[in-house]
């Protein structure tokens, strides 16, 4: 039994969309306008005016979430007649279902397995040790990356057309045969096989490609302005035959070019089909209009948009908070005296800080970690937890401490040294029997010859590099952040991320760089390792109130109170390695992403930055983001540094680092101006 009420709720433009059943229709829709809504109204109204039965209706989302979402909100309305939505479902799913019934026609048997990604990088590995490939320099997490950007793209191993520009492709491209083949050999297939598969068995078998173009009266899509090449293309296909194709999204929220994703497909949607009919949702039931205001001016700097004007359905609201400040701690400092107001009138959890890279985290929880202020990181690691950082902190531990066995062991073959698994149990056995340390039982085992004589040679420079950094430290006095500088260039860890071929190294080396940053607060080794010591010892605890730290990538699709919005600096956001690869795309993604973390706000969004950043172990004078001079000023409160009568320029200069209380402490670019200018 169909709720009649479904269209009760809905505003004219909703109404529209949900009502509109002939042909093509391109939703856009507003961020917080009610989408989701829409999109389950919409299959009710089909089933209900009798357009098309349940299992006639293909319904497709980007996430199991987002999909079980339809489906609960669906059955709200339909009742027992939703059981019968048969094709709703993420891309993944739904062309699982269709490959098992199709199997036969790329070589497959319908009980084929969908192997994950260690799977997928364990077959890798076995190639390129088959094949003489060196993984230290280009790593099978990046093989896989390309492996898959071209099955986005729609290509089989003898379609790629190698970008000869790209060193690395004509290598990965002999690994793409074979990978392919052993796939089909173990019967099973990675998650990109399941869309390419199924599209290429539509385009060469016209009587399938039939079968379900006349079976799909009607076709939803979620969060259209994230679907990339192969899946537009599986759209198309299907649609073929009613061309009732809905599709709803944001393209002022495209911001995912980085996973494959295609704006084009969003912006040339009625290119590709005739007589389409685009509604779009205004109507912002999330933020106040001086939130919308803000954002909507922000975005319309951007040229390639459809264009849209937020209108909210709540009052005006609060300004938008901007705040200027002399560093980066006191940045910190000051969000969290913020936090610590606005608790008292609204929940933890109801607040984020949405920062533009994940290393911007760690100012922020060394000042929650000094004050007792709990938070949690969605979507990533708390900066002392993440694996490089934690393989930095061994290194010193064990230089600090020759008996720091589980530091030892971390690191005896991180990067590689040829000390495998057995010859770390070795070490561990001789211990055991003789009572010592790893490392005091290491050297002894290379004393005696007990260790094999690649392995020795390994482990002997090792060894050798302990002694050496200790009498770096003890004897030559080097400082803690030197001597990590030190550790990390002759051990050849950054050279292991530096000439290593992986997506995610430039990020470790962010980390790095931060946290040689951080150390530089400390006045020696001790009390640094007492601190990460402290810092780690609490566990991420996801119950109770806890402000949310992210990244605006992962709060896409969320929304919180208090939106708190750090580091808008030129370089930093927009990125400066977004513009120098992609140009004027690349800083139209960056505004989006600008327009993404203004929009999670429903009361309050406060954006700041700073003059002086302590930035990856230097000082450097910051400049404002030019998404700052975009902001409209009649919806901006600006703090007292935004005030010339107030301050001075020459005052403003003066930052006072990170600790006024210490004067032996490194001073910022604006402390020494000053200090020059008064002798």
């Amino acid at each position: 039994m169909v709720n009649s009420d479904y269209l009760k709720n809905l505003n004219e433009a909703q109404k529209e969309a949900v009502t509109h059943l002939n042909g093509p229709l391109l939703i856009v829709a507003g961020a917080g306008s009610g989408k989701t809504r829409v999109l389950t109204s919409r299959i009710a109204h089909i089933i209900a005016e009798k357009k098309a039965y349940p299992n006639q209706i293909l319904a497709v989302t980007f996430t199991n979430k987002a999909a079980k979402e339809m489906q609960n909100r669906v059955i709200n309305i339909l009742g027992p007649t939703a059981s019968g939505l048969s094709w709703l479902g993420t891309f993944h799913s739904i062309c699982a279902k269709l490959l098992r019934k199709h199997a036969s026609a790329v070589n497959l048997n319908s009980n084929f397995t969908i192997i994950d990604t260690d799977d997928q990088l364990r077959l890798i590995k076995n190639i390129c040790k088959a094949e003489n490939i060196d993984v230290k320099q280009l790593a099978p997490r990046y093989i896989l990356s390309i492996i898959d950007k071209w099955k986005n793209k729609g290509h089989y191993p003898d379609e790629v057309k190698i970008n000869y520009k790209d060193i690395y492709e004509k290598t990965i491209l002999p690994v793409y045969k074979i990978y392919q083949k052993k796939l089909v050999d173990l019967n099973t297939c990675d998650f990109g096989d399941l869309i390419l598969h199924t599209v290429k068995i539509l385009e060469k078998n016209l009587d399938i490609r039939e079968i379900y173009s006349k079976n799909f009266k009607y076709i939803l899509v979620d969060e259209y302005q994230d679907t990339n090449y192969i899946q537009s293309r599986w759209l198309n296909l299907l649609a073929q035959k009613y061309k009732n194709l809905c599709c709803v999204g944001d393209d002022d929220q495209s911001i995912y070019s980085w996973r494959g994703a295609e704006i084009k497909n969003f912006l040339e949607f009625d290119q590709t089909y005739e007589n389409t009919k685009i509604i779009r949702l205004e109507q912002n039931y999330r933020s106040t209009q001086n939130i919308l205001s803000v954002a909507s001016n922000l975005i319309a700097n951007n040229q390639n948009r459809l264009g849209k004007t937020l209108k909210a359905s709540i009052d005006e609201g609060d300004l938008i908070k901007l705040n200027c400040y002399k560093n980066g701690k006191d940045e910190a400092i000051g969000i969290s005296d913020e936090i610590e107001r606005k608790k008292k009138q609204t929940s933890l959890n109801d607040m984020a800080i949405l920062v533009r890279a994940i290393f911007q985290t760690r100012e922020f929880e060394e000042r929650f970690l000094k004050i007792g202020l709990p938070y949690r990181i969605i979507g990533g690691t708390k900066f002392y937890e993440r694996a490089e950082i934690k393989d930095c902190v061994a290194y010193l531990r064990l230089v600090y401490q020759d008996k720091d066995d589980l530091a030892f062991e971390r690191i005896i073959n991180n990067p590689k040294r040829s000390i495998g698994d057995s010859s770390l149990k070795l070490i561990h056995e001789f211990a055991k029997e003789n009572s010592s340390s790893l490392e005091f039982s290491a050297r002894k085992m290379v004393e005696k010859n007990l260790i094999k004589p690649k392995t020795k040679l390994g482990l002997t420079l090792f060894l050798d590099s302990l002694l050496k950094w200790r009498k770096d430290f003890k004897v030559k006095k080097n400082n803690h952040v030197k001597l990590l500088q030190i550790i990390l260039d002759e051990s050849g860890y950054s050279a292991m991320l530096k000439n290593k071929k992986d997506l995610d190294n430039e990020n470790r080396l962010e980390n790095i760089k931060e946290l040689l940053s951080a150390m530089k607060e400390f006045d020696n080794l001790e009390s640094f390792l007492e601190h990460v010591s402290l810092a780690t010892s609490i566990d991420q605890d996801w119950d109770g109130q806890k402000v949310n730290m992210m990244t605006m990538h992962a709060a896409k699709g969320l929304e919180f109170n208090t939106v708190f919005l750090p580091g808008w600096e030129e370089g930093l956001f927009p990125h400066q390695k977004s513009i120098e690869e992609k140009g004027q795309k690349g800083l139209e993604e960056e505004r989006r992403l600008a327009y993404v973390g203004i929009t999670r706000a429903k009361r309050n969004a406060l954006i700041s930055f700073s003059m002086n950043r302590f930035y990856q172990g230097d000082w450097i004078d910051s400049m404002a983001s030019r998404f700052i001079d975009e902001l409209p000023e009649d919806y901006l409160e600006k703090n007292s540094f935004f005030d010339e009568d107030q301050v001075d320029l020459d005052e403003f200069e003066f930052n006072q680092d990170f600790d006024t209380d210490n004067n032996d402490k490194v001073r910022s670019p604006g402390w020494i101006r000053y200090q020059k200018r008064i002798k």
